[in-house]
C-alpha cells in the first residue's frame, strides 16, 4: 500500500511539472529558450588571402540592395533576365541573363542604355584593380618612379675596384626583377666597382621577383649581380631588356659585382654614402601591366602605396561619391569577398577618366585593349569586327561567391562610345564570360556594330623597360 502511495505521488510530481513548463511557454516565459537559427554573418567576414593567389570559397551573402534587405524574388528574377532588364532595345531586353547579375550600359553624357540590378552590390572580383590603380594614380600621378637606393658604408679602392664595407640595397619597387639586379650590377661597374669586401644588406620592404619575402630577394639580388652565380633566367631577362630599352650595343661587358660577405635584412645605419638610385619605369606603365595580366602581388603593392584596400576605398568614396554602402573593400586586388554595386563602379569608371584626362591619357593607356595588348583581354573581342572595340578590365573568381566573372570598361560603337559595368555572380565563369562577350557584341550591334579604338599599342616589356639610373646628385640617365 505505501509503495502504491509513493509512486502515485511520483506521478503527480511529474504532471505537475509538465503542467507547468507547457503553461510558462505557452504564456511566453520560459525558463529556458535554446536559438533554433545561427546568428546571420555579416556581409563582410574577414578574409585571408591564400600564397597561390587562389581564395577560399567563403559563404558570405551573394547579394545585397544598397541600403536595405534584398527581395527573395529579385535573385531570380536576375537569373531570369527579361523582366529586369532597362533598355529600349527589345533584342538586348529579351536576351536572358545567367547568374547573380548586374548590369550598367551608359553613354558618356550619363544616358542609361542597359540597366538591371545596379544598385545591388556584388563581388566585382579584379574589377577591384581599377580602384587601386586610380587611388595610385590620383596619389603619385602617372609619372612616379619607384626608386631602389644603392648605399655603402665603406671606402673605395680604385686600384682594386673594390669597396672596403657593407653595400645596402634600399626600396619598395613591387616590379624589380632579375633585369634590374644586373642593371645594379652594370651602374656599379661603371662607377669602377667590381667588388665588395662586405655584406649585402637589404632593407625589409624589399622585395624581387614578385615575392613578400625580403630574406629570399636580397639571396636572388645577390647572386643576380654576381655572373658567376647568376641564373640563366636572370641572363636572358638582361638581354630582353637591353633589347626592349634600345641600349643593346651600348654594353659590351658581362655586368658582375661580387659580395664576399653575407647577405642580411636589417634597417638601414645612419652613417651610409649613398651612391645612385635605380628608378622603376614609370607608374603609368606599371599599372597598365598590372590590369593587363590582373596580377594580384603588383595590385597589393600598390595599394599599400596609399594605406591599404581600407584606404583605396576611402579615397574612392570621397572622390567619386558613393557610400560605403555602395563600395566595400578588404583586398587591393580583388581576391576574397569586396562588395560593390554596378552604379558605384561606373562612378568609379567616369572619375579615373577625368583623372587620366589631366594627363592627356584615356582608359586604353592603363587597360588591355581586347584583341591586342597581351593579357587577360588578348583573346577576347578578337574577331575581324571587334578587335580594338573593347577595353576595360576583367575579373574571375572561381570558387568565392560560387563563381565570379566581371567586365567593364569602355565600348565603342559606330555611333559612339560607352561606359559598361557587368557584375556576373553564382554560376560558371566560363559561361559568363561567353554571355559578356555575346552581350557586349549585341549592344554595339544595336548602335551600328563595333568600331575600333585610336590605339598604338607598346609591348609590356618595352614599357617596363623604361626604367633608369638616377646619380647621388639627381642626376638621371638611362641605364648603359
Amino acid at each position: 500500500m505505501n509503495r502504491l502511495t509513493e509512486n502515485k505521488n511520483l506521478w503527480l510530481s511529474v504532471a505537475f511539472l509538465l503542467l507547468f513548463g507547457w503553461t510558462s511557454t505557452a504564456f511566453g516565459q520560459p525558463v529556458y529558450s535554446k536559438p533554433t537559427t545561427a546568428p546571420t554573418k555579416p556581409l563582410l567576414q574577414p578574409i585571408t588571402v591564400q600564397p597561390s593567389g587562389k581564395p577560399a570559397p567563403t559563404p558570405a551573402p551573394l547579394v545585397k540592395k544598397t541600403g536595405s534587405v534584398l527581395p527573395s524574388s529579385a535573385p531570380a528574377a536576375a537569373a531570369a533576365g527579361s523582366s529586369a532588364v532597362k533598355t529600349s532595345f527589345p533584342a538586348i531586353r529579351d536576351t536572358a541573363i545567367p547568374g547573380y547579375s548586374g548590369i550598367l550600359v551608359e553613354d558618356l553624357e550619363g544616358n542609361v542604355v542597359v540597366e538591371s540590378y545596379s544598385d545591388y552590390t556584388f563581388n566585382p572580383a579584379s574589377n577591384v584593380k581599377i580602384a587601386t590603380a586610380y587611388a595610385v594614380l590620383k596619389t603619385f600621378g602617372p609619372d612616379f618612379r619607384f626608386q631602389t637606393q644603392v648605399w655603402t658604408d665603406g671606402a673605395y679602392e680604385p686600384e682594386t675596384g673594390t669597396i672596403h664595407g657593407n653595400l645596402y640595397v634600399s626600396g619598395r619597387d613591387p616590379i624589380f626583377n632579375y633585369e634590374h639586379a644586373v642593371a645594379i650590377s652594370n651602374e656599379l661597374n661603371r662607377m669602377g666597382i667590381r667588388t665588395i669586401k662586405g655584406d649585402l644588406i637589404v632593407s625589409d620592404n624589399f622585395a624581387m621577383n614578385y615575392t613578400n619575402s625580403a630574406a629570399r630577394s636580397s639571396t636572388t639580388l645577390s647572386n643576380s649581380m654576381d655572373s658567376a652565380k647568376r641564373p640563366a633566367a636572370a641572363t636572358k631577362a638582361w638581354q630582353s631588356y637591353l633589347i626592349n630599352s634600345g641600349k643593346l650595343a651600348l654594353v659590351q661587358a658581362v655586368p658582375s659585382v661580387s659580395v664576399t660577405g653575407s647577405v642580411y635584412v636589417q634597417p638601414m645605419p645612419s652613417n651610409v654614402k649613398l651612391l645612385f638610385s635605380h628608378e622603376s619605369a614609370p607608374l603609368r606603365e606599371i599599372v597598365k601591366v598590372t590590369l593587363c595580366y590582373s596580377n594580384n602581388f603588383l595590385s597589393e603593392r600598390l595599394g599599400d602605396m596609399v594605406g591599404g584596400p581600407y584606404a583605396v576605398a576611402r579615397i574612392v568614396q570621397q572622390h567619386a561619391g558613393v557610400s560605403p554602402q555602395e563600395f566595400q573593400l578588404q583586398t587591393a586586388s580583388g581576391l576574397g569577398i569586396n562588395r560593390v554595386t554596378p552604379k558605384a563602379q561606373m562612378k568609379l569608371l567616369r572619375i579615373l577618366r577625368t583623372e587620366l584626362a589631366r594627363y592627356k591619357m584615356t582608359f586604353a593607356d592603363i587597360m588591355p585593349v581586347a584583341g591586342i595588348d597581351k593579357g587577360t583581354l588578348e583573346n577576347r573581342f578578337d574577331t575581324d569586327f571587334s578587335t580594338g572595340s573593347v577595353v576595360g578590365k576583367t575579373g574571375t573568381l572561381g570558387n568565392t561567391d560560387s563563381g565570379v566573372s566581371t567586365l567593364s570598361g569602355e565600348i565603342n560603337t559606330r555611333t559612339g562610345k560607352l561606359l559598361f559595368v557587368i557584375f556576373n555572380q553564382k554560376g560558371s565563369v566560363n559561361r559568363f564570360r561567353s554571355f559578356q562577350n555575346n552581350y557586349v557584341s549585341l549592344i554595339q550591334g544595336q548602335l551600328g556594330g563595333a568600331a575600333q579604338m585610336t590605339y598604338n599599342p607598346v609591348a609590356l616589356d618595352v614599357r617596363l623597360a623604361k626604367s633608369r639610373i638616377v646619380s647621388a646628385d639627381g642626376r638621371a640617365r638611362v641605364n648603359e
